[in-house]
């Protein structure tokens, strides 16, 4: 799960990134966030898309 202090983070990497001023360091812990965050949306929405019930 995706905590809101683990999306802050990655909105401040985000933030910095577009500054141009991101280390080495914190390239690979955006990569890795932004990993966790896809795994953690796409989790959710097959948890919704299966519980989806289809009527004729």
């Amino acid at each position: 799960m995706i905590t809101r202090e683990k999306i802050d983070r990655i909105n401040v990497l985000a933030k910095k990134a577009k500054e141009g001023t991101l280390t080495e360091e914190e390239l690979k812990e955006r990569e890795r966030l932004r990993k966790e965050y896809i795994q953690a949306f796409r989790k959710s929405a097959k948890q919704q898309i299966d519980r989806i019930k289809f009527v004729d």
